[in-house]
């Protein structure tokens, strides 16, 4: 019709393009619309038609066994023709139904074989199921046409088997249909008992019916013979007469000796699969019982034993279940700690991977009250973000827990309930050991769960005294319902902090308002504290575990007061701990030393008074500060060194963040971005000539950082020691050696802190240590590697780090190293020393503590207790924690200076000198911090001189009069020599020996002299090696001949200590302090002037906010 329009020029276009949009409708899939296809699709493919075709066929076998049973109780023993057993007769009404379910039988199963043709017609009739089909309905159907066959004995009895394959596929295609797959441990036991119920049907029901000619058997005795017999027992007292039968007999017993064993066989195997991979968690058990699952990439003993033990040291946590969810199979010593009775009824071991949702419904997740994810030591966190989003597609109203290792990352898992970030929280701790030291002592103690029993059968007194006071914990109660805070309603926050911590020993933190998520901490004494607030507070224990008893004069003192007044009783309590020393002054308090002298009134020999705390604050208690400018030290007169070097900073946000998600804190920055040559501590540019930072001529002693890589957790190394709140004339120069140079990135976005350098090398390489100034350095922080974190035996990962640490222990003996390591049970070799009594007897008790029970048995290892180390799976105690106290997490971002929330204070710390000791104890120091500066302490960081052995006493008079000469390239990889020498050399020894002989000889010395000898000599030689080298370097060596040794010391750290602990000289005190920029962001200001500086502040600041914001995104 086209062509022929197309060749009339006579037809109208518009008409030849209505024929051309003409469309032809194609059917496709016609070959599935056949009768035949369609039948299949019923019978075969389609999931839920299917499994009621597997079911009726299942029904129909049970029903011709059923049938079979009945006929048999039924019939006459007597009826018998020939010496053969009639079963059926013309006159039974029985063959009729036989003969109807046969026939159904016979055309399904003739439907489904023409159905499953795959075009081999032999390979269909030769199927066992097809052959005891014909056996069992043919002979039915042919007495229809032929009566006189009605008398045949068919074994009916048969279909058991069909019956059993029914079954079976029954179940495969249920677990089709309802999408949910049974453990083959399941479908193979259900195998096993239907193999052992058809074996022992055909045996009972062939033995009764060959029997009928013989001792004619009921049909209970002969499943009494089946059982007995396949039982192994054998009575005796049935038996097969007729050789038939026993025939039948021998055959079963061949057939089960076959197919038993290779059942049995297959369940063990699945059973031992099953151990491997851990079952399943079942529906029932999720339903009745709490559990959580720990996802992780792989288990280790540690890992498991730490999440245990802090897991489940919480009372509450008693009923809960764990189901261990990891892709790989549990190794030896993981099945054993599983195996302790302690754990086997609490902990289930799944294998399996949380992408999968097969395996998440194994562990049954979707009822999951809690959900950890976790890494080892090798973290990948890509694998855990992808873990994270898996979990969170398929239980969206699961509590997720996530921990990972880059702070970059963080945003791909924010919406999880709780995020641990472990560079952030590493790199702050690092950073706050520089200032307050062993914040990561004080911060790790926090975490652990402890009673505070750890350490008091010690002998030594700081030993009980510190294993007390790790017991503090962070706990929080409403105030309405607390007994410690509960009658200070309507007082200041500083006010409630002093008395409670006077008169219960409790020390409050922080609050939180009713209507407000944001903790704070110490938020200072305009906070007045409501009924709703939630109160935040240090403690042994918490309220609902603690039991109030009063002292016998406080018993006289409540009842004396209580009959002189009217007010009510917990008035009364309130009022005895609430005594002020002396009435406060009305003068303005002094802007200088909070601890001095205050005058005193009356006679000399009173002692000095410390003014109480007020129940509110004035308004000229609290004066404006500006944000832009440090007034303690504008009051204070300044050289013109310091005018400049101090005039060089001001007050911001930092303009660029490295990563996305980092909280803006205002910090000390330059006018001006600094030039990326200019951070470049060891070449010159042309803005300065500086090759070493003994030419920089700092005021302040250096920290110096060693890490493989500046990676973006740097950063939260950096901000901390810059923070506004910290004094810029104590601002210490940061000196970034690294392994690998720093990307053009990380330089953009520290180039605006002031006194931050980098410089290229590493701490094995004595020449870089010196030119990074490391003789002017106050603290040596060692990040763990990232490189040696994949060595071959899994605790060897810390072996090249310790080595070096050594080392520079070795060579500059009066320097803080800080050190982090990837496994906590190598802090034992810190600072080793070899046949060191001391450490002997320390290494004794931390077994003695781990044998006890303890969660933190690794505390009394002396660099641990003064916060020398600190090792990463510490944090995740952190997650742990997370999970009963949802607080935790935002408290220590708090401390660590992670987060900066407005009116929420920030940890500090503060020397005890000799003019402060007029205070005497801890009680007093925080009464007068209270009063003078709104401060609250938290703890004290003690060192004590301690005589470890006699040898290093002897070790320390023994001097030697003469130098020593040694090669400058021993021990030092330099630029020129890369090779390597002994400690000690062949002169070192020598000089030695001739020490030894002048003295007398072998003979008058003990070997324990010898010794002290030999580290004496050791000691000098690695001095004139550190000279050696710098003169080399062409650096003064007037700094290091001013180093001594303090390794005589033990220091650690005493958290919320009684109130009538002693003060100790150079005690380093815990505060928090309040911010001191709060009182401008209240609306409570009294002034005009006030109000429009708090509104011109409040601007400023979420204005930085909002730009730091932009520059992350």
């Amino acid at each position: 019709v086209v062509l022929e329009a197309m060749s009339n020029p006579t037809i109208n276009p518009h008409y030849f393009g209505l024929l051309v949009s003409f469309r032809v409708q194609v059917e496709f899939y016609v070959n599935e619309n056949t009768f035949k296809e369609r039948l299949k699709l019923f019978f075969i493919k389609s999931q839920r038609s299917s499994l009621r075709i597997r079911l009726f066929n299942f029904s129909l076998k049970l029903l011709t066994c059923l049938l079979y049973v009945i006929r048999v109780l039924l019939d006459d023993p007597a009826n018998v023709h020939s010496g053969c057993s009639v079963l059926a007769s013309e006159t039974d009404s029985w063959p009729m139904s036989q003969v109807t379910v046969a026939l159904i039988s016979f055309l399904e199963t003739m439907l489904l074989t023409y159905l499953s043709y795959k075009g081999n017609v032999w390979e269909q009739i030769f199927q066992m199921s097809f052959i005891l089909e014909m056996i069992n309905t043919v002979p039915f159907i042919t007495t229809i046409f032929w009566p006189p066959l009605r008398n045949i004995f068919i074994p009916v009895f048969l279909n058991c088997w069909l019956a059993k394959s029914a079954l079976e596929n029954m179940i495969n295609d249920l677990n089709r249909a309802i999408q949910r797959t049974h453990s083959a441990m399941f479908n193979q036991v259900l195998i096993l008992i239907c193999t052992l119920l058809c074996l022992v049907f055909t045996g009972a029901c062939g033995i009764q019916h060959l029997e009928r000619a013989g001792k004619n058997l009921s049909l209970f005795n002969s499943l009494y013979f089946c059982i007995v017999t396949f039982s192994t027992v054998g009575y005796g007292d049935v038996t097969p007469r007729i050789w038939p039968s026993q025939l039948l007999v021998v055959i079963l017993i061949c057939v089960a000796l076959v197919v038993l064993p290779l059942q049995f066989e297959e369940l063990v195997y699945l059973w031992m699969e099953r151990q491997k991979l851990g079952g399943n968690y079942s529906r029932h058990r999720a339903q009745t019982e709490k559990h959580v699952v720990l996802c992780v990439s792989s288990i280790k003993t540690d890992l498991l034993m730490d999440f245990l033990n802090e897991f489940y040291a919480h009372p509450r946590l008693q009923d809960y279940y764990v189901v261990i969810l990891c892709p790989t199979e549990m190794d030896i010593q993981v099945r054993r700690v599983l195996q302790i009775p302690l754990w086997s009824q609490r902990v289930i071991y799944l294998q399996g991977s949380a992408l999968k949702d097969q395996d998440l419904m194994r562990a049954n997740h979707f009822l999951n009250r809690g959900h950890f994810t976790l890494f080892t030591f090798s973290p990948q966190d890509h694998q855990t973000i992808l873990r994270a989003w898996a979990v969170k597609d398929f239980a969206p109203n699961c509590p997720l827990y996530v921990q990972i290792l880059k702070p970059e990352n963080k945003f791909h898992v924010k919406f999880a309930d709780h995020v641990v970030c472990e560079e952030e929280f590493k790199y702050a701790m690092l950073a706050l050991n520089c200032v307050c030291p062993a914040t990561s002592t004080l911060v790790t103690l926090l975490m652990h769960t402890s009673r505070g029993q750890e350490g008091q059968q010690s002998p030594e007194q700081w030993q009980r005294m510190y294993g007390r006071c790790s017991g503090n914990e962070v706990y929080h109660v409403r105030l309405t319902d607390s007994k410690f805070f509960g009658e200070y309603d309507g007082k200041s926050f500083t006010y409630a902090s002093f008395h409670a911590h006077k008169k219960y020993g409790v020390c409050l933190i922080g609050a939180r308002r009713d209507d407000n998520k944001s903790i704070l901490l110490n938020p200072g004494p305009r906070h007045i504290m409501a009924g709703s607030d939630t109160c935040f507070y240090m403690n042994i224990t918490k309220e609902e575990n603690s039991a109030f008893i009063f002292k016998e004069e406080e018993k006289h003192k409540l009842k004396g007061m209580a009959a002189g007044s009217r007010l009510p009783v917990h008035s009364i309590i309130a009022s005895i701990g609430t005594v002020a020393m002396d009435v406060q002054s009305t003068e303005p308090r002094d802007s200088g030393n909070k601890l001095a002298v205050p005058t005193e009134n009356g006679s000399g020999s009173r002692r000095p008074s410390i003014a109480s705390v007020l129940e509110t604050a004035g308004s000229a208690g609290v004066l404006p500060c500006d944000i832009l400018s440090d007034q303690a030290e504008d009051e204070m007169p300044q050289s013109d060194e310091e005018a400049v070097s101090t005039s060089e900073c001001v007050k911001g946000y930092p303009p660029n963040s490295p990563y996305i998600g980092s909280s803006p804190t205002l910090c000390h920055l330059l006018p001006q971005r600094a030039p990326f040559c200019c951070l470049r501590l060891d070449k010159g540019c042309r803005h300065n000539s500086f090759e070493d930072a003994k030419a920089y001529g700092f005021k302040n002693k250096l920290i110096i950082v060693s890490a493989e890589t500046a990676g973006n957790g740097l950063y939260n190394f950096i901000v901390p020691l810059r923070a506004y709140y910290r004094p810029r004339k104590e601002l210490k120069p940061i000196v970034l050696l690294l392994d690998y140079p720093p990307d053009s990135h990380f330089l953009e976005a520290i180039c605006c802190f002031p006194m931050v350098y980098f410089m290229t090398g590493a701490i094995d390489n004595l020449d870089n240590l010196l030119q990074c100034g490391i003789i002017y350095a106050d603290n040596l922080v060692v990040v763990d590697k990232e490189s040696t974190m994949s060595a071959e035996e899994d605790y060897m990962a810390d072996a090249k780090t310790i080595v070096n640490v050594q080392t520079m222990f070795r060579l500059f003996p009066s320097l803080s190293i800080i050190t982090e390591l990837t496994h906590p049970s190598n802090m034992k070799f810190m600072q080793f020393q070899a046949k060191d009594c001391y450490s002997l007897a320390l290494s004794k008790l931390e077994k003695e503590e781990r044998d006890k029970g303890s969660n933190l048995a690794f505390m009394f290892r002396l660099p641990f207790a003064a916060g020398r180390v600190f090792s990463i799976s510490m944090l995740d105690t952190l997650l742990y924690q997370s999970f009963v106290k949802d607080y935790i997490i935002p408290i220590e971002r708090l401390l660590l200076g992670l987060d900066t929330t407005p009116g929420s204070g920030f940890l500090c710390a503060m020397k005890v000198t000799e003019e402060d000791l007029w205070i005497r104890t801890y009680g007093r120091l925080f009464q007068k911090m209270c009063s003078s500066s709104a401060e609250i302490p938290i703890g004290i960081y003690r060192t004590e001189s301690h005589v470890f052995s006699t040898s290093e006493v002897r070790c320390a008079c023994v001097t030697l009069s003469y130098p020593l000469t040694i090669p400058s390239a021993a021990y030092c990889r330099s630029s020129g020599d890369q090779s390597q020498t002994p400690l000690l050399g062949k002169r070192s020894v020598q000089r030695v020996q001739r020490v030894v002989s002048k003295s007398g000889g072998p003979g008058d010395r003990s070997e324990e002299q010898r010794s002290t000898v030999y580290r004496c000599s050791e000691r000098q030689e690695l001095f004139e090696l550190v000279r050696s080298r710098m003169e080399h370097l062409g650096l003064p060596t007037l700094g290091y001949d001013e180093m001594s040794d303090h390794q005589n010391t033990v220091s650690y750290v005493l958290i919320n200590p009684p109130p009538d602990t002693r003060l100790e000289l150079n005690d380093i005190v815990y505060l928090i302090r309040p911010d001191p920029l709060a009182c401008l962001e209240k609306s409570i200001c009294d002034t005009p002037a006030e109000r429009s500086y708090a509104a011109t502040y409040a601007s400023r600041r979420r204005n930085g906010w909002r730009r730091s914001v932009r520059r992350s995104q």
